[in-house]
């Protein structure tokens, strides 16, 4: 297992090298920058005075220039510096970093919280009235795009019950650090942490329904029912031990396609995470913030699908990746 990750890391370096040339290149390719579009915005600021910030900024340089100190402040933490609010990026980041990885943690956690149970019930019980619910449920998740059920969700508990806040991460009332700070980020975290759940738990329920299904009449299920183990036992030790394979497998790409996907969610409840700086900076021409996200989400993707694959050997010990 060991050598099997070491060389997992050894293959990411180049696949992180060919990405941030992809990046960099069709950051370059996009029309305009940020000090363009600040020449239409701002009367004051003349074509001179605009070409001597391009060049203090380093846009005049040749593009391979530009790429190499780009890619060296990358290797050294330094992810540039952002034109429209003239501070690092990583510092830009870091708040709303960690606003996203908490709400992709609580759409993980409620989402298999919801779809663990009735992807049990649909697997176990098939064809009666309660798998016909959970079946029922999958395909209206299914048919439902997340940034119209969040605008619904928004509507219904934010506006009309008036339940939950309807944007931001915390009240700006509250004090740093005090429990009230605290109860304040739940409540903000529940509505888009719920929406983004209900909507995540299709393809969960299905694997594991699935699973069940293909499971339960196999030789080595049979042989156990016929050596008159108990049907709890049955379903616990043999079927369902095997059924959670695929969702284990899962488990990594599920986590970076919930950061990924949490750009519909934060722009719609006005939750201060990546996702939301993602949209504003591409409208801004802010690419040195563009690319570090894209850059970021790479390499999550390149993380993600290293620890699927080792989720997936610990939790089935006949399966050795070497």
């Amino acid at each position: 297992m060991i050598k099997f990750i070491l060389r997992r890391f050894v293959v990411m370096i180049p696949q992180l090298i060919i990405l941030s040339v992809l990046i960099f290149a069709l950051a370059k390719a996009m029309p305009g920058d940020a000090l363009t579009g600040q020449l239409a915005s701002n009367p004051k600021m003349d074509a001179q005075t605009l070409h001597e910030l391009k060049q203090k900024l380093g846009l005049l340089d040749p593009p391979y220039k530009q790429y190499l100190h780009w890619a060296g402040g990358l290797l050294h933490g330094d992810m540039g510096m952002s034109v429209i609010h003239q501070v690092p990026v990583t510092q830009l980041l870091a708040g709303r970093m960690e606003n996203t990885l908490i709400l992709s943690l609580a759409i993980l956690i409620l989402s298999y919280m919801i779809a663990i149970p009735l992807g049990i019930v649909g697997g176990r019980w098939t064809d009666s009235w309660a798998d016909k619910m959970v079946v029922g449920y999958n395909y209206l998740t299914f048919a439902t795009p997340l940034f119209i059920f969040a605008l619904i969700m928004l509507f219904i508990f934010g506006f009309v019950l008036n339940w939950f806040p309807t944007s931001g991460s915390v009240d700006i009332r509250v004090e740093d650090g005090t429990f009230s700070y605290y109860m304040s980020k739940l409540n903000h975290l529940i509505l888009p942490a719920l929406s983004g759940a209900i909507v995540n738990t299709t393809v969960t329920i299905q694997y594991l329904r699935n699973e069940i299904i293909d499971t339960k009449i196999k030789d080595f299920v049979k042989t156990a029912r016929a050596k008159g183990v108990n049907e709890s036992k049955v379903y616990t030790q043999h079927i369902l031990r095997n059924s959670f394979l695929p969702i284990a497998a899962f488990l990594g790409y599920e986590i970076v396609y919930l950061i990924g996907g949490s750009v519909f969610l934060e722009t719609i409840y006005g939750y201060p995470g990546i996702g939301q700086l993602f949209i504003a900076s591409i409208s801004q021409r802010d690419f040195s913030v563009v690319t570090a996200l894209v850059m970021i989400s790479g390499l999550a993707t390149l993380i993600g699908t290293l620890l699927s694959d080792i989720i997936l050997s610990a939790v089935d010990p006949r399966i050795r990746i070497e």
